[in-house]
């Protein structure tokens, strides 16, 4: 069992190592908090104030541009991650304003604790990004975010006013002295919902790697640290210095995260949409696939700079322009390329055994327009290639061009058959693919037109299902044999001898025809094969070659309805013959047994035949049925479901057998 596929940023070496970057300010945090000889004081107020008016400057800007994103893709999760860098800038900036000396002599209450509070306050807008939000829930937040946006603003305002105003409110008042504890406790449900936002946002990263996600995870976990910096309370020492660190580093990663993805992919449409709700990723992709389509229709219709017209949709520029372009006609064509193979596999597949050379032909033509465009075929007609008014002589296999048409020359036999227009140009393929349609479609009549001969020639001397089994397989030609139940009928004319000595020759041959004209479609009609004529005799086989559920029914039905067509016959001669000479009359024998079938003779000369008792018994019933009957064996009977009439023989004595066989005289069905 192969292992579990890593992102690359999960690997184990790189986890590690990534970790161990985000241990490294705890740990010097906690060496400063264990040493106050390490942690010294030193206070600077204008690099304080300049450096926090930069960062929550860079902040803003990389929270606008996450809310433009959420604005465009109209993503829930994008809005709330806009909301941390916006809380976290917003306040980060009004502490930079509590500053000593910039507006207030000596700071206030608000510049202690007022990064802690918004810190918390973003924390909580960093779990509800992490959530795997619904499409209700997604909707309700959209809903809601100029209030929620008002409402936090407003907020950040009134601490601002109430931090700065002096003597207005208690957090304007100077900052404390010594550490409280209450704000430790406060600081504690912010941590939570970073480390839960973190955990769910790397999950989120396991199913659908992206360095964006890793860089946000990154982020809400440096956020984390700062809060656990802020709880010391030693304003102006090191370890306070520190939470100020981790803060610009937490802004800074996402912030250099965007340019190298903004370098390598030269937009910034697509900046944030790896940490998009997975709704929002399937629309992208949905959109994209649309995009594609709709380029690649533009490049198969042959229309110039085809990818343009989506870059303004997509915000692409020239250079993604560009490759998108050639994308899309590459992929345009080898779509093309795919379609012709495909019709050439169901040309092929359409020449089978019995299908008319204008039915393939229009059957092909039907489906090769569908890839080729307007492809046109015209057969050989008194020695001449016509496609409508144009006459085409070729000279050998040479194919001639007449402006964006190509014909081929299509053969049959090394013999000029046809023509075949194609229009070439499109793709680079298309005169090979071309020359592969003629010579397919060449192939495809050829063996049409062969298929049509041998099974002129088959049918006219075998039973269609032996034809068509050979036609199919010819590995069936071979000789040898199989044991095989089966019913077998033998029928034979009554009275042929005497007829046959009283008239001509000719009048014979009439006969014959005339009543095998009338029998052998009973036959076929119910399956049957044919396999033997020998002079007024027929013998017919069911259940052999083809299999048949029901062949001793089968067979009893024919033989009587050849009866029915054998009677109307002699009826219709009766009126019109005037001498005295009476035609002789069908005699059936029908039975049901186990036989040898298969290919009887030599190398050279061979056929289909049924050997065996059963056929053997069949033949001595027909002899002891009256002219115009049908006797059939017991067996033959015990296989009928019932509703038979049939007249009891009893036990008879047949020539060549010992035992005596049961017969009856079946008289309907």
């Amino acid at each position: 069992m192969s292992a579990p596929y890593l992102p690359p940023a999960t690997q184990p070496v790189r986890g590690v190592v990534w970790a161990i970057h985000l241990l490294l300010p705890l740990l010097g945090l906690w060496l400063l908090l264990a040493d106050q000889d390490l942690n010294i004081p030193w206070q600077h107020n204008p690099s304080h104030f300049w450096m926090i008016v930069t960062v929550a400057g860079l902040n803003v800007v990389l929270g606008m541009l996450i809310s433009e994103a959420s604005r465009r893709r109209q993503d829930a999760r994008l809005w709330l991650v806009s909301m941390v860098f916006l809380t976290s800038a917003g306040f980060f900036f009004l502490h930079g304003l509590a500053t000593p000396k910039i507006i207030l002599p000596t700071g206030s209450l608000g510049f202690d604790v007022g990064q802690q509070v918004g810190l918390t306050i973003a924390a909580a807008f960093a779990f509800a990004s992490a959530l795997p939000l619904g499409e209700r829930a997604a909707r309700a937040v959209l809903d809601s975010q100029q209030l929620v946006r008002g409402i936090l603003f407003g907020f950040m305002v009134l601490w601002g006013v109430a931090s700065l105003v002096p003597d207005l409110t208690p957090l304007s008042r100077p900052p404390l002295t010594t550490p409280v504890d209450w704000l430790v406790w406060l600081s504690i449900p912010g941590l939570a919902l970073y480390a839960a936002g973190s955990v769910m946002m790397f999950l989120l990263h396991r199913r659908r790697p992206s360095a964006m996600l890793i860089s946000l995870i990154t982020a809400y976990a440096l956020l984390a640290e700062a809060m656990i910096a802020g709880m010391s309370q030693l304003n102006w020492h090191l370890s306070w210095w520190e939470w100020h660190l981790l803060l610009t580093l937490a802004f800074v990663f996402v912030a250099y995260s965007a340019y190298l993805q903004f370098r390598r992919e030269g937009s910034s449409a697509g900046l944030f949409d790896s940490v998009a709700l997975s709704a929002t990723v399937r629309r992208i992709q949905q959109d994209y696939e649309r995009a594609l389509e709709e380029l690649v229709e533009h490049v198969r219709r042959g229309e110039p700079l085809a990818a343009t017209r989506l870059s303004g949709k997509f915000r692409l520029n020239e250079g993604q322009s560009a490759v998108l372009d050639s994308a899309g006609r590459a992929l345009a064509s080898e779509r093309e390329l795919s379609r012709r193979l495909a019709a050439l596999v169901d040309v092929s597949a359409q020449t089978r055994v019995g299908l008319a050379e204008n039915e393939l032909l229009s059957t092909a033509l039907e489906r090769v327009r569908q890839a080729y465009g307007d492809v046109k075929i015209g057969l050989v007609s008194e020695g001449r290639a016509h496609i409508g008014s144009r006459e085409y002589a070729f000279d050998g296999d040479a194919p001639i061009r007449r402006g964006n048409l190509l014909t081929f020359p299509l053969t049959v036999k090394g013999h000029l058959a046809g023509a075949l227009e194609v229009p070439v140009g499109g793709t680079t393929q298309d005169e090979a693919l071309a020359a592969t349609l003629a010579g397919q479609l060449s192939i495809s009549l050829e063996n049409a037109r062969l298929y049509q001969e041998l099974e002129t020639l088959f049918r006219q001397y075998m039973s269609p299902d032996v034809a068509s089994a050979l036609l199919a397989d010819p590995a069936q030609a071979a000789l040898g044999g199989e044991l095989k139940v089966l019913t077998a009928l033998f029928a034979d004319l009554k009275g042929f001898t005497t007829f046959s000595e009283k008239v001509a020759p000719g009048e014979i041959v009439e006969m014959l025809n005339r009543y095998h004209t009338a029998a052998v479609p009973c036959i076929l009609r119910e399956k049957g094969t044919i396999v033997q004529f020998v002079g007024d005799a027929l013998l017919a086989l069911f259940n052999a070659p083809a299999t048949q559920a029901d062949h001793a029914a089968a067979a009893c039905r024919a033989a009587l309805a050849m009866q029915r067509a054998a009677a109307e016959v002699a009826e219709e001669v009766s009126w019109q013959r005037t001498d005295s000479v009476a035609w002789p009359t069908f005699r059936v024998g029908v039975n049901t047994g186990l036989a040898l079938v298969g290919n009887i003779g030599s190398p050279e000369l061979r056929g289909f035949n049924a050997m065996g008792d059963c056929v053997n018994v069949a033949a001595r019933l027909q002899t002891m049925a009256e002219p115009g009957t049908v006797v059939i064996g017991s067996e033959t009977l015990k296989q009928l479901d019932g509703g038979v009439s049939v007249t009891p023989l009893g036990m008879l004595n047949l020539k060549g057998k010992q035992e005596r066989v049961d017969a009856y005289v079946l008289t309907a069905m």
